[in-house]
C-alpha cells in the first residue's frame, strides 16, 4: 500500500509538472509605432517568446494614438489574456493603462510612465535610464569643444515627441552634462520638435542651416540626426564639418558614424529591452523576481524598474556595435 501511495504521489507530481510546463501564457504587446529601433525591440520580444515555447504573443501597433493603446489593453483583458506589454504613446497615461489591464500583469517597455510611483507588484518597467543617454552626448560635446579651446557654443536641438519621459530626460541630461563639463551652451534657435522622425527633422532643420550660426546639432535619436545630415547635404554643406550627435545606435546611425557624418551615438539595446520585457512578464506570472534571467539589475530606489544600460559609441569602438 505504501509503495502504491508513493507511486501515486510521484505520478501526481509528474502530472502537475507536465501540466505546468504545458501551460500557455497569452499576451499582447502594444507598440506605440514601428520605427527601426522599436521594430527591433518587438522582434526581440517575439524571439524570446518563441524560445521559451509556451507563450502566445500577439502584437499591435497603436500608430501613436494613446486611445488605441487603451483599446488594445481592454481587448486583451476581455479575451482573458495573462499579461500585456506596453510601449507607451503618452507617458502620462501609465496609471490609466494599469487600471484598464484589470488583473493582467503589465510590463511597460522602453517608455516609462511619467509618474513611476504607479508601478507596483503587477506593473513594472523595463528600459534604459534616459538621464544617461543625453549625458553621454553632453560629455562628448564638452570634451570636443574643450579640446578646441571653446567654452561657449551654440546648438540646434532636434527633439522627439513632447511629453514623453525620454524626450524630456534626453534633452535635460545633454544640457546638464555640457554645463557640468564647463561648456556654456545656448540655443541657436528654438528647439525643433521633429517627433523622432527622420523626414520631419530634415524638413524642419533645412531653413536654419544657412540662416543661423551654430556649432553642433543635437538630436534626441539617430533618425532625426540622419535627417539633419541629409538636410546639410542638400544645402551643399559637409556634415563632417561639425559634430552631430544622436542616440540609439541604429544600423543607419552606425553607418553614418563610420562614414564620418555622425560624430557619436549612444547604444540603446532594443534586443535587451524587448527580450527583458517578455521575460519579466513570464516571471511575474510565475511568481519570480521580474528581472530573473534577464541579466539586468533592478533600480536601487524603485524595485519595479529594471535598467538595460546605455553605452556610448564613438569611431574608436563602433566596430563593436556593427
Amino acid at each position: 500500500m505504501k509503495k502504491l501511495l508513493i507511486c501515486l504521489t510521484v505520478l501526481s507530481l509528474l502530472l502537475t509538472s507536465c501540466l505546468a510546463f504545458a501551460q500557455e501564457y497569452k499576451m499582447t504587446m502594444i507598440m506605440s509605432s514601428r520605427d527601426e529601433f522599436l521594430s527591433t525591440l518587438e522582434g526581440a520580444a517575439k524571439d524570446a517568446a518563441a524560445s521559451i515555447g509556451n507563450i502566445n504573443l500577439s502584437t499591435q501597433d497603436a500608430n501613436n494614438d494613446p486611445a488605441k493603446v487603451l483599446e488594445f489593453i481592454e481587448a486583451a483583458r476581455n479575451a482573458g489574456e495573462d499579461a500585456v506589454i506596453i510601449n507607451l504613446v503618452d507617458a502620462e497615461t501609465g496609471a490609466e493603462c494599469i487600471e484598464a489591464a484589470g488583473d493582467m500583469k503589465v510590463v511597460f517597455v522602453n517608455r516609462c510612465p511619467s509618474d513611476a510611483s504607479v508601478l507596483n507588484e503587477r506593473a513594472v518597467y523595463v528600459g534604459s535610464n534616459e538621464m544617461h543617454s543625453g549625458g553621454f552626448q553632453g560629455d562628448f560635446l564638452a570634451e570636443y569643444f574643450t579640446a578646441q579651446g571653446k567654452t561657449e557654443i551654440k546648438y540646434i536641438l532636434l527633439q522627439g515627441t513632447l511629453g514623453l519621459v525620454h524626450t524630456t530626460q534626453r534633452t535635460a541630461s545633454v544640457l546638464q552634462h555640457m554645463a557640468d563639463g564647463g561648456l556654456i551652451a545656448s540655443e541657436a534657435a528654438a528647439p525643433l520638435v521633429a517627433e523622432y522622425d527622420r523626414a520631419t527633422a530634415q524638413e524642419m532643420i533645412s531653413p536654419l542651416l544657412t540662416t543661423v550660426e551654430y556649432d553642433c546639432i543635437i538630436a534626441n535619436n539617430d533618425a532625426m540626426a540622419l535627417g539633419a545630415i541629409e538636410a546639410l547635404k542638400d544645402a551643399g554643406l559637409d556634415p563632417a564639418a561639425l559634430p552631430i550627435v544622436g542616440i540609439d545606435a541604429t544600423a543607419d546611425g552606425i553607418q553614418a558614424l563610420k562614414d564620418g557624418e555622425l560624430a557619436m551615438t549612444v547604444f540603446q539595446n532594443p534586443v535587451g529591452q524587448g527580450s527583458g520585457a517578455l521575460i519579466a512578464a513570464v516571471n511575474m506570472l510565475e511568481g519570480k523576481a521580474f528581472n530573473e534571467g534577464t541579466g539586468y539589475e533592478i533600480d536601487s530606489e524603485n524595485q519595479y524598474i529594471v535598467w538595460v544600460p546605455f553605452e556610448p559609441v564613438y569611431p574608436s569602438n563602433v566596430a563593436d556595435y556593427e
